[in-house]
């Protein structure tokens, strides 16, 4: 397993003391055998994981590279990609590992190239990624020079990912820990950068997790919130009431406007929005590595401008904004 006293260090030097209290026994629960039955299996596997280190990493590249393909034989690699398999489904990506392409669900370099001209240079920042999945977007933020990324994600297949992803890279400054933002103490200030993107939607209250993201922000520091949005007036939000493109857990879906508005309410400087793509079925799809059922078949059959309960079909956004 990961050791985290490089994390509670810089944590302390922070001075963000009242999470490093309980961060431990955070985590501790969080990877208790009874809390996934998979774990387990899945921590058999990581230690199985080749031990070599790679000559040469890539983090500043779309397909996050680890190792090149001339490093391991073909023997070597097809058993590495049964292991790597063993953690299906991978949706954040993708992955370039000893050759082996993990074509995730989601092209999340896209995303990433959406905004990163946009945002504060991450050079020797202390970032926080909120709901972060496996930790792609991590990944690319310490490529971007930060001084270290803490990534929280309460789904433990997210964090397993990651942890089967840092050590075929090896000790580096970044960590995906299995909480959510809620866990982490108010007040804590602590971040000169927050993500949350792909998140907001999912929360019944769109305002307690404002609160919550910029009471993780240094004074002036940036929020990057990217969420669904919908086209409206301000005061226009969409409250499916049921599904929303077959997700259960989808709350609320603002005009910009709207949530420029919330933004402003809860405090925040200076939001403006930097992009608004519509997600296509090149961007999200099931693979090998994701064979469920994606984006193509969440839409209308005969209408990609609709969902397949009859509502706009999905509509990203990306927001930047600072703590006062």
């Amino acid at each position: 397993m990961i050791n985290y006293q490089r994390l509670y260090q810089e944590l302390l030097d922070s001075k963000a003391d009242v999470w490093v209290d309980i961060l431990p026994q955070q985590i501790k629960q969080a990877f208790e055998l009874s809390s996934n039955g998979h774990i387990g299996q899945w921590l058999k596997i990581i230690e199985q994981l080749p031990k070599q280190l790679p000559n040469e990493c890539n983090l500043d590249a779309g397909k996050l590279k680890i190792g090149d393909k001339t490093e391991i034989d073909d023997s070597q690699r097809e058993a590495l990609t049964e292991q790597l398999k063993a953690f299906h489904p991978w949706r954040k990506g993708p992955y370039d590992i000893y050759g082996i392409h993990i074509d995730t669900e989601w092209h999340s370099d896209w995303k990433w190239d959406r905004l990163k001209k946009h945002i504060a240079p991450l050079k020797n920042r202390l970032v926080l990624d909120v709901g972060c999945g496996n930790g792609y977007h991590c990944w690319r933020i310490l490529g971007a020079g930060a001084k270290m990324v803490v990534g929280v994600d309460p789904l433990l297949l997210n964090v397993i990912q990651f942890q089967v992803i840092r050590k075929l890279h090896g000790e580096a400054p970044v960590y995906v820990l299995p909480i959510g933002l809620e866990q982490i103490p108010k007040e804590t200030k602590t971040f000169a950068t927050v993500f949350s993107m792909g998140v907001l939607y999912h929360r019944r209250s769109p305002i307690d997790h404002l609160l919550e993201l910029k009471d993780c922000l240094q004074s002036g520091g940036e929020l990057i919130l990217e969420t669904l949005v919908i086209d409206g007036k301000k005061g226009e939000t969409l409250m499916p009431e049921g599904r929303y493109a077959k997700m259960r857990n989808v709350w609320f879906l603002p005009s910009c406007d709207t949530l420029i508005s919330w933004m402003e309410r809860c405090g925040f400087k200076n939001c403006r929005v930097i992009d608004v793509t519509i997600t296509s079925i090149e961007e999200q799809r099931s693979t090998e590595w994701m064979q469920f059922y994606s984006l193509k078949e969440f839409l209308d059959p005969h209408d990609s401008t609709l969902t397949c309960e009859g509502l706009p079909a999905p509509k990203r956004a990306i927001i930047l904004a600072n703590a006062p």
